[in-house]
């Protein structure tokens, strides 16, 4: 630990107490590495605020003795973003200590949490008032409010509901130089120049540190159905997606995958069935809700929806769960994806793309044959949120394979999928942040975007102290 970040720890302990500050190495290992396993840092300490004037307090500190910091919530990046540097030159700040629920206000619809409150926490204490945070993911249960909007999270819901982008009514932080930023008024007007909120939304912790949020809250789900489709192509996918939201906004989740990853799944994942009894080039799992008991219910509305389209051909297929049990079911199918790949097809290159939704069909198809042609012996395909324009498009090592396959081939084949994303007007990031896994390739694909966002940085952290080494 070096003497400027001896200090720092000092007076933290001092002002707050031992439960503040973490040293002890075996305290600190579980936050050195990332949620993939794939990144891993060091730092000699962890500081544990529990308040924002006790975040300020810090962060002015730190500001003052030039000592770099990494903030972290629950540590469920998939890119790095909150692993501290491998040389030791930050301390992890962590907001789980943060963790109240402030408000709920149902005239509003509106909730105020800080930055440590867990997802699934938060679903259960508006759920208790009848209402919905209509955002959800696989890490859930580790996944905290801060790292959502640090994010920009995506998830599941975010056909009819946006991003975390959406969501954010108002943003609580603390700035670089100790300042906090208080934006959790939910005026509906404010013309005072640049949004510091918007600002911070999808900063990755660069430009502050998130300390509380205003977030928009819907009522409760009264019912659900999910319909299973059998298709023929993303194309037709597509279509029967504008199809059902030319007639209804109560669509929530769309999502697509091929019939060689739901074999994967069937074969890896235990007590798992196939929705359907045949084979189809491409399925698609379709959940539409309804708010009360008065309206037309999700399995009557996906039933007369779909009627149509499968007496066109474009659905080949089609069943809708009767129960929520097997709408879980069907879910489950779709949450294991992953994990059913990687055991069943081995390495892979993953990447969270996103490109207009119109082109995705296309898209899917041309980069999965022109990946296949620079690398023969691969095997490119995607899944997800086709009505977000956002798949993420997985390329397995095939007869390329071997134990090094990913650290042989793999950063050619990003540059390759990156490539293709960018000249389809995409991003190489639609949801999981750019951290230290994207950041070169963010810099060599969009250099003037880096340049702006540089510019930002320095604005608002010119000691470069606020989670180096990530994003830019």
């Amino acid at each position: 630990m070096t003497r400027p970040q001896e200090t720092l720890v000092g007076e933290v302990r001092a002002w707050f107490g031992d439960r503040a500050v973490l040293t002890d190495p075996a305290d600190i290992e579980p936050w050195l590495t990332d949620w993939r396993g794939r990144w891993h840092g060091r730092a000699a300490a962890v500081l544990q605020p529990q308040t924002t004037q006790e975040v300020a307090l810090i962060v002015a500190k730190a500001a003052d003795l030039g000592v770099a910091l990494v903030p972290q919530g629950g540590n469920t990046s998939m890119v790095g973003g909150a692993t501290p540097p491998g040389d030791g030159s930050a301390l992890i700040l962590s907001l789980r200590r943060m963790n109240q629920i402030r408000l709920i206000d149902r005239e509003a619809m509106r909730v105020v949490a800080e930055a440590g409150v867990v997802l699934q926490n938060l679903h259960e204490a508006v759920g208790g008032e009848q209402l919905r945070f209509p955002l959800t993911l696989g890490a859930k249960g580790s996944a905290t409010v801060g790292g959502l909007i640090s994010t920009n999270a995506g998830g599941t819901q975010v056909l009819r509901f946006g991003p975390m982008r959406g969501l954010v009514d108002g943003i609580e932080a603390v700035l670089p130089d100790g300042t906090i930023h208080d934006g959790l008024s939910g005026l509906k007007k404010d013309n005072r120049g640049y949004s510091l909120d918007q600002l911070l939304i999808g900063a990755e912790g660069t430009l502050g540190v998130i300390t509380a949020a205003r977030l928009k809250l819907y009522p409760a789900i009264h019912s659900r159905a999910i319909a299973w489709l059998g298709l023929d192509s993303p194309q037709a996918a597509l279509d029967v997606l504008q199809s059902l939201q030319a007639s209804t906004n109560r669509v929530e989740g769309f999502e697509i995958l091929p019939q060689e990853s739901l074999n994967a799944v069937l074969s890896h994942i235990p007590a798992t069935r196939a929705p359907l009894e045949g084979q189809f080039p491409w399925q698609a799992l379709v959940e539409a809700t309804a708010e009360t008991a008065q309206e037309e219910q999700p399995q009557e509305l996906l039933t007369r929806l779909l009627s149509p389209l499968i007496e066109k051909g474009l659905v080949r297929d089609a069943v809708i769960s009767s129960s929520e049990a097997q709408a879980e079911a069907f879910w489950r199918i779709r949450d294991s994806l992953s994990e059913a790949e990687r055991a069943t097809f081995g390495p892979a290159t993953q990447h969270d793309i996103s490109v207009p939704v119109e082109a995705m069909p296309r898209f899917m198809a041309d980069a999965a044959a022109e990946v296949e042609k620079a690398f023969p012996g691969t095997h490119a395909s995607g899944f997800g949120h086709l009505g977000d324009g956002n798949i993420h498009f997985h390329v397995r090592s095939g007869t390329r394979g071997g134990a090094d396959w990913l650290e042989r081939e793999g950063p050619s084949v990003s540059r390759l999928v990156h490539d293709l994303v960018t000249a389809a007007g995409g991003s190489i990031s639609a949801e999981h942040g750019i951290g230290q896994m994207k950041k070169d390739e963010l810099a060599r694909l969009a250099p003037d975007r880096v340049r702006h966002l540089r510019a930002i940085k320095a604005a608002l952290d010119p000691k470069l102290l606020m989670n180096p080494g990530k994003l830019i």
